[in-house]
């Protein structure tokens, strides 16, 4: 599939259709697969009373409610959009805050080291990060957002396609592992 982004040949766009395809007779299987995980996991930590177990019970409650209100009535129904836009929508937002303080954090001990790298780490970082607040824009007019696109469409998207071509190849060679039985830990047994 990331041959197709570099080559428009016919070949590579009819191995592309092809992939596309399959993926939707596998996804299914996969979220089957996803909500039986799920199941088994919170299920376990409420039996084992884990720290936190309660919690599993919010998972639950989450996962009937949008099953209930998703399936029979679709995403565009007045029910699901709510939960949506009030449950879903801000949990990731809070999640994506904790990410942001955790880049933040990292940016301030890599600034510590007293390095080149660390110091444009950290610019970068502050850069971004005010792009993305509107008290940026009070800060430095017009110059932080663009400052801030720019960054994320050029240095940033090339070390993005590096690490997403990685861990592709990755996923690739676990998957190959496992198909041919050399990687058998998947299974619950040892090596």
């Amino acid at each position: 599939m990331i041959i197709t982004e570099f080559s428009p040949h016919a070949t590579s766009q009819a191995v592309y259709k092809e992939i596309a395809n399959w993926a939707r007779v596998i996804t299914p299987f996969v979220l089957i697969l996803a909500v039986v995980t799920l199941i088994q996991t919170h299920w376990t930590r409420i039996q084992r009373r884990v720290e936190y177990w309660q919690y599993s019970f919010v998972v639950f409650g989450g996962l009937i409610a949008m099953v209930v209100t998703g399936v029979p009535y679709g995403p565009q129904h007045a029910t699901f959009a709510w939960l949506f836009n009030n449950v879903q929508v801000p949990m990731e937002a809070t999640m994506f805050s904790l990410l942001a303080f955790f880049i933040a954090s990292a940016a301030y001990r890599a600034f510590r080291a007293r390095t080149f790298e660390a110091t444009l780490l950290l610019v970068t970082a502050v850069i971004v990060m005010l792009g993305n607040v509107p008290v940026g824009d009070l800060i430095w007019p017009d110059a932080a957002s663009n400052t801030r696109q720019w960054i994320l469409d050029n240095p940033n998207l090339s070390a993005r396609r590096g690490i997403i071509i990685g861990v592709s190849l990755g996923a690739i060679s676990q998957s190959i592992r496992i198909i041919l039985g050399i990687e058998r830990s998947h299974l619950g047994g040892g090596d």
